[in-house]
């Protein structure tokens, strides 16, 4: 009988949780049993569908907002705290600019997000900008330019950081404008920066589409300055 069970699910593309825990439902009717055997399946599913999302999302490690503190961290009015921690924003497809010194907390924040946006069935993509152009590059040498475009598109939330702190060659800045272009007002972007706007010229090499980068980017955005000194060398042990 189990066997045939496994083979009825398995047609039908039930997952093996839902055969595997039926003995263990407790119900009076047959109607209760496969309420919670489907409420089971249901939660089965849900936590596979959050756990692929966070695979895809390629964070280079999974952080969350418990005990993060925004103490030093100047949050604009027009931000709610409560809309930030839950991703409201990515709703109504605004941007973040996490700004502030290197190790102030900017990554871990623009990850924890990207995480609980995760948990909330957002697809997210996270690259570190450098390695992002790379991609890029190497993706349109390859002619795989339109498929990588294609899962962009597919994001609901682009997470870049470390943004600016590598110069970029002219194709890259393009293809990056391109991204940029593509995700405005589609889609949310968070990027974590260590550089001033008006600096952002030395990055790219090219003040006509610096600009358009700057302008699509900080429509609908809002700015996030961190104010603290680096977590690490406060917490890192020196010695003499």
């Amino acid at each position: 009988m189990e066997t045939l069970i496994k083979t009825c699910c398995k047609k039908l593309r039930i997952g093996q949780g839902f055969y595997e825990g039926y003995k263990d439902i407790q119900a009076q009717t047959h109607e209760e049993f496969l309420l919670k055997l489907l409420q089971q399946e249901l939660k089965n599913r849900e936590m596979t569908r959050k756990k692929r999302l966070l695979k895809t999302a390629n964070f280079d490690v999974i952080k969350t907002l418990e005990n993060y503190s925004f103490d030093e961290i100047q949050i604009p009015i027009s931000l709610p705290l409560e809309d930030l921690k839950q991703g409201n924003f990515i709703e109504r497809k605004e941007n973040l600019i996490l700004f502030g010194p290197v190790g102030t907390g900017k990554t871990h924040l623009a990850t924890a997000v990207g995480v609980e946006a995760c948990n909330r069935g957002k697809r997210v993509k996270f690259s570190r900008t450098a390695a992002l152009v790379n991609e890029l590059v190497a993706a349109k040498t390859s002619g795989e330019l339109p498929k990588l475009f294609k899962q962009i598109r597919k994001c609901d939330l682009l997470i870049c950081d470390e943004w600016g702190y590598i110069p970029f060659e002219r194709e890259g800045t393009q293809l990056l404008f391109q991204v940029i272009s593509e995700c405005y007002e589609t889609k949310s972007i968070i990027i974590t920066t260590n550089l001033e706007f008006s600096k952002w010229n030395g990055v790219f090499y090219d003040e006509k589409m610096t600009g358009a980068i700057i302008d699509r980017l900080v429509h609908h955005r809002h700015l996030l300055i961190f104010t603290g000194s680096s977590w690490r060398l406060k917490h890192s042990t020196i010695n003499c």
